[in-house]
């Protein structure tokens, strides 16, 4: 498994890294059981994947937490994250402390390599910013954090207005955002500011529904040709990205999707979700795979690189258009 340094924390981590909520949770989304989904963890970390991103709101904290425990704590670098906002309103910083404090209980630890603030939307982040970042700076002070982050709210933030103003303020440390072939913004809007001030990056919504349900690709490309967001040379839906698979290139669009992530400079790891061995040894394979042929990347760039707010479904079943 390759390896890069988080950042400026100075963490080693995989660039393959678990995803523990999205659709699939682990497979807890699918109904498989807890002892399945503490097995997944495993099998991704005999993988070599060393970075598992959880959260309070995806239920999968107890799931990492004894899997950390089966592979040795000191092993592994938990990244999870607290809303901060509930049912339409602010949490105190109380509630914010407390969530982190249930987090390390369910996580069996005494401290969280990465803490994040949960989708963080435009109008809540001077909130969060001014009310929440002292607390966590607190924490960390105690050691119960190590490193500071934030995520973005990609379908509710295309443009990643939050990112575009936290990432200012040096305090923030790791960084969560969605960056995919149609919705490449983060390039302009987010890896500039990542790369200049040493921020740790995650990359999500890397295939999601997009790249792994046909359909869902053929309606939304269709949908953007009679937008006139892109050409209409570029045929069917189903077929606007076949360039991408060919000898020495792609194996498939969810490969394809992986490495283009990957490869982008910037990317510090690549999250990816699963529920089953088969897929997380096929997503792993993928992130690991070289870059996709430059002449295949330039043409993505070009024809999609305009696009924003495609393909940010939120988890449930796959959405048309």
């Amino acid at each position: 498994m390759d390896q890069v340094v988080f950042g400026r924390t100075g963490l080693s981590v995989s660039v393959a890294g678990l995803g523990c909520g999205g659709n699939s949770r682990l497979g807890l989304g699918q109904g498989k059981s807890e002892a399945d989904a503490v097995r997944l963890a495993r099998a991704a970390y005999d993988l070599g994947v060393n970075f598992f991103d959880t959260a309070q709101a995806y239920g999968t904290e107890a799931v990492v937490g004894e899997a950390a425990q089966q592979i040795g704590r000191d092993k592994v670098v938990l990244s999870t994250k607290s809303l901060i906002v509930k049912n339409g309103a602010r949490l105190s910083a109380a509630d914010l402390t407390a969530n982190l404090e249930a987090s390390l209980g369910l996580l069996k630890t005494d401290y969280v390599d990465v803490f994040n603030l949960h989708a963080v939307k435009p109008d809540d982040y001077a909130f969060a910013e001014a009310e929440m970042l002292p607390e966590l700076i607190k924490a960390r002070d105690a050691g119960k954090i190590r490193h500071i982050g934030i995520t973005e709210t990609s379908p509710h933030d295309p443009e990643q207005r939050t990112l575009q103003v936290a990432l200012k303020n040096p305090a923030w440390e790791a960084a969560m955002f969605a960056i995919h072939m149609l919705h490449q913004g983060a390039r302009r809007y987010v890896l500039p500011l990542t790369q200049a001030n040493g921020v740790g990056t995650m990359a999500m919504f890397v295939v999601r529904n997009i790249f792994s349900q046909p359909d869902v690709l053929a309606d939304n490309i269709d949908a953007l040709i009679a937008k006139g967001e892109i050409d209409a040379s570029l045929g069917e839906g189903r077929d606007a990205l076949g360039f991408l698979i060919h000898d020495g290139g792609a194996r498939s669009l969810t490969d394809a999707a992986y490495r283009f992530v990957r490869h982008t400079p910037g990317i510090d790891v690549t999250l990816f979700g699963t529920g089953s061995i088969a897929h997380l040894e096929a997503n792993i394979a993928s992130i690991l795979r070289p870059s996709l042929p430059e002449t295949d990347v330039a043409r993505l760039h070009e024809l999609f690189g305009h696009l924003k707010g495609v393909g940010l479904d939120l988890p449930g079943p796959p959405s048309r258009g």
